[in-house]
């Protein structure tokens, strides 16, 4: 009476091993599954989950349509260039700024005072309170402008004008009188870092010019975008409205996108083991049932529950994915049928 007691008792500990084991698998695929679809549902905000090139990566095949991560100093191979001044610059991105010496209206309470300054915008002097004396130019001799380099690199693949224009930062240019157009020679001379009309530039004048330029400096940024061939763009189908991002440093994907959930690490592990734990528990299961220790039906039935599972959960989610769990049920099935026709 002893004996089958404890044989009793030994094969109800099995069967609620097995039981906590199968569902452990079943568990853990869901977990795992359940925060990849999170986390890929949220990254489709931003244009898709972002798969991480590294450091100066190259094109690769099947990129094409990815949004990628990619960290690197940027190489200009056309550099923009400003006509006017002749004035080109090693950076990704040329901004001219213009300003006109201009009295300008200052209120302080009750009070109203009158100074020149350097304004880089036309004020309308008849708007004034006092126009009297406070007579301004009507019109900038030259506008201000942006110049564009014309390619930018970061390790293989090309920047579009987007990205480009995103490249964070700005130093001022120091300009060179030397290369100024024979035209401008007489009317510009340099002050400090600036190219100013003024015969006496530390005393200007009403309606005196200066023009200063500002470039991006060429420094280590971390880059996300859709590949386009070789060229990474902004996603324009992105639910933010910007498909991209462009930071300094070598930031990761999360510091780029606080919204995103922290995704799954080690997935494929992680599926790996719910199938293990799934087959262990089905094997416990199975070696209470008239010492039936049949590695391959236990492997064909814990395939069959976590592979059923994951599909249900994948559906509607990456076909690709989806397909890959339908596999290992089918195979799985197939394996048990083929198990249990023997064992009959």
């Amino acid at each position: 009476m002893d004996l089958r007691k404890g044989i009793s008792m030994r094969g109800l500990a099995m069967n609620m091993t097995g039981a906590l084991l199968v569902l452990a698998g079943v568990g853990l695929v869901a977990m795992t599954s359940r925060g990849l679809l999170n986390y890929r549902a949220a990254a489709t905000r931003h244009g898709g989950e972002v798969m991480n090139l590294g450091i100066d990566a190259q094109p690769q095949a099947g990129q094409h349509g990815y949004m990628v991560r990619l960290v690197g100093t940027p190489t200009v191979v056309e550099a923009p260039h400003d006509p006017e001044f002749n004035l080109r610059v090693n950076t990704p991105v040329l901004v001219r700024h213009v300003e006109m010496f201009q009295w300008r209206e200052v209120r302080i309470g009750d009070g109203v005072h009158y100074e020149l300054d350097w304004v880089d915008r036309l004020l309308d002097a008849s708007r004034f309170k006092e126009p009297a004396g406070h007579a301004n130019p009507t019109s900038f001799p030259i506008g201000g402008k942006q110049f564009d380099a014309g390619l930018v690199q970061m390790g293989g693949f090309k920047l579009g004008p987007v990205l480009v224009q995103a490249l964070p930062g700005s130093q001022r240019v120091t300009p060179d009188p030397k290369s100024l157009p024979e035209n401008l020679v007489a009317s510009f001379s340099r002050h400090q870092d600036y190219l100013v009309t003024s015969a006496s530039p530390g005393d200007p004048r009403l309606g005196d010019v200066r023009v200063s330029w500002d470039e991006v400096p060429l420094q280590q940024v971390t880059v996300v975008g859709r590949l386009d061939g070789d060229q990474l763009v902004a996603a324009t189908d992105a639910a933010d409205g910007k498909g991209y991002d462009v930071q300094v440093g070598d930031v990761p994907v999360l510091d780029m996108f606080p919204d995103l959930p922290v995704p799954p690490e080690s997935v494929m592990s992680e599926r790996l083991l719910a199938v293990l734990l799934a087959v262990l528990g089905a094997f416990l299961l199975l070696s209470t049932q008239r010492n039936q220790r049949d590695v391959l039906l236990a492997l064909g039935l814990g395939g069959l529950a976590v592979g059923i599972v994951a599909s249900v959960l994948w559906i509607g989610g990456d076909t690709r994915t989806l397909c890959g769990w339908l596999a290992v049920a089918l195979l799985s099935l197939l394996l048990t049928v083929w198990r249990l026709r023997r064992h009959r």
